[in-house]
């Protein structure tokens, strides 16, 4: 446990840091699982629409830190390849 009142502010940082990027990855995850949802479906239009719904989450978290960005490109890249083979 902290002791030292330094070390008690970082806990409470550390906490509320904890629950915003959790926050924050969740929403990413929801918009991700609509792109897929949309890719199982075999909508084009929807699966399209869904991706660039994401796109902007998904390159926020990697300014907000959540994510890495060669890993929000990476997701992005493999989404974007299977909503165009959709066509």
């Amino acid at each position: 446990m902290a002791n030292t009142p330094q070390a008690k502010k970082r806990a409470r940082q550390n906490e509320a840091r904890f629950q915003i990027n959790k926050a924050r990855r969740s929403r990413i995850r929801t918009f991700l699982r609509k792109v897929e949802e949309a890719i199982e479906s075999g909508d084009k239009e929807a699966s399209v629409a869904a991706l660039r719904a994401a796109q902007p989450e998904l390159m926020r978290g990697v300014t907000k830190g959540v994510f890495h960005k060669n890993t929000a490109s990476r997701k992005m890249s493999r989404l974007a390849s299977r909503v165009k083979a959709l066509g």
